[in-house]
């Protein structure tokens, strides 16, 4: 999936010339946290979040020879020449620039012109989303070894069970080096008798547990 699909096009914006106080007045208006900067050309020079807004007032208490008030221009305390996205990157690169560069929002430019703009909750959204987790269902976690034809083998039970798969996740075991765990949520209620068929197949059912069945 790329960031187009998911990036917000309604985009508010503000000039380097606005004060803090045309920012609050927008954010609170629209319920945005974010304010991307564009100069007379449409092009992004900065960028202002709800987060940095909290925090630059205290500057005129703690011997900051800065005194910020609400006619301070944002030119003054943006965000200057902040990270941008392209609408054809990829939401998993775009996810790890948020993550790597602990930013919470990154605009999206094209041809040089600001056209959307993506946060950590659309992110988080979008995983909702595709993992299927918004939708009545259940997850089954099984740890196997690491070896070509495991998944196929998973998904033929599941198919025998007449089972909507809404995703398939695979991550790495912390406890077990040499295994994978691989995550499947399906659209049913009650997974007891895959499990069990998981189960007698041989695979190691982590989650959920059933009663009276021990984990080590």
């Amino acid at each position: 999936m790329i960031i187009e699909e998911i990036m917000n096009r309604d985009v508010h914006s503000l000039a380097p010339s606005n004060t803090v106080r045309d920012a609050l007045n927008i954010m609170r208006e629209k319920k945005i946290r974010h304010l991307p900067i564009v100069d007379d050309t449409e092009n992004i020079v900065g960028i202002i979040t709800s987060h940095d807004l909290k925090n630059i007032f205290p500057s005129a208490t703690n011997g900051d020879s800065t005194i910020i008030t609400y006619d301070t221009k944002l030119e003054e305390i943006m965000i200057k020449n902040p990270l941008i996205g392209h609408p054809l990157d990829f939401i998993e690169e775009v996810a790890l620039t948020l993550y790597d560069s602990k930013i919470s929002c990154l605009p999206i430019v094209s041809g040089g012109k600001l056209v959307g703009i993506v946060t950590a909750t659309d992110l988080l959204y979008t995983y909702i989303e595709l993992t299927g987790a918004n939708k009545p269902s259940s997850k089954i976690d099984i740890r196997v070894i690491d070896k070509p034809g495991i998944l196929s083998n998973i998904t033929e039970i599941f198919k025998r069970h007449n089972a909507n798969v809404l995703s398939i996740l695979v991550y790495p075991s912390k406890s077990h080096k040499e295994s994978k765990i691989i995550s499947v949520r399906v659209q049913i209620i009650n997974p007891l008798s895959i499990i069990e068929d998981l189960r007698n197949k041989g695979f190691d059912v982590l989650w959920p547990n059933l009663p009276g069945v021990e984990r080590l």
